[in-house]
Formats: C-alpha cells, sequence, structure tokens
C-alpha cells in the first residue's frame, strides 16, 4: 500500500488542523493505521492508530483530549483531527500502515511522505 499525507501547515497556539493521510490498493481495511509525529531532536513516536473496522482506537497521553483519529474505508482515507494545537506538538506528522495493532515505528510495514505541522505561540 502507498501512503501520502497531507494537510499540515502553519498554525497558532490554539488553532486546529486535519491531517489527511489517503491510501492505493483495495486492501486498505486489512491494515491497522497511525500516526507517528517527529520533532527536531527527538525520536519518532506514535501519536494515535486505529484498527480495520475503526472500533478501536489508541492515542499517546500528550495527545488525549485534543487530537482524533477516524478512517473511511470506503475512500481509503485516515485522518487525523488536530485541536487545542500547541507549539509542542510541532514535528513532521507521518502515516503509517502495519498488519496488527502495534506500537513502535518499526512494526509498521508501510509509511508514507511526512506533513510538516508548525504551531506558534
Amino acid at each position: 500500500v502507498q501512503l501520502q499525507a497531507s494537510g499540515g501547515g502553519l498554525v497558532q497556539a490554539g488553532g486546529s488542523l486535519r491531517l489527511s493521510c489517503a491510501a492505493s490498493g483495495r486492501t486498505f481495511s486489512r491494515y491497522v493505521l497511525g500516526w507517528f509525529r517527529q520533532a527536531p531532536g527527538k525520536e519518532r513516536e506514535l501519536v494515535a492508530s486505529i484498527s480495520w473496522s475503526g472500533s478501536s482506537k489508541y492515542y499517546a497521553d500528550s495527545v488525549k483530549g485534543r487530537f482524533t483519529i477516524s478512517r473511511d474505508n470506503a475512500k481509503n482515507q485516515v485522518y487525523l483531527q488536530m485541536n487545542s494545537l500547541k507549539p509542542e506538538d510541532t514535528a513532521v506528522y507521518y502515516c503509517a500502515a502495519a498488519y496488527q495493532i502495534v506500537y513502535e515505528d518499526h512494526e509498521y510495514n508501510y509509511w508514507g511522505q511526512g506533513t510538516q505541522v508548525t504551531v506558534s505561540s
């Protein structure tokens, strides 16, 4: 599967952004999808993930209550709605796909290119 993320940009603290990730292929619904981020000088971290049907979701503690992950299997899309953004959310955000529910970046099988999110204070 090929993934392409979009929707990043510059936003003021407290603002919102919605990231999208479009996937190719007819087996989209077979993948667990995740959003990772990597800030300068920091390791890449899993921000949120969603199971094949969307019934199970994971959020990092740092984004709980502010970010929402969703997917549309009919459109081969996964989204990350980011509200109440903080300067510490500034990072390159990546979408990724895995065959099962996992939490480490090396366990994900497919990656999209990153999209930059910058939150100004």
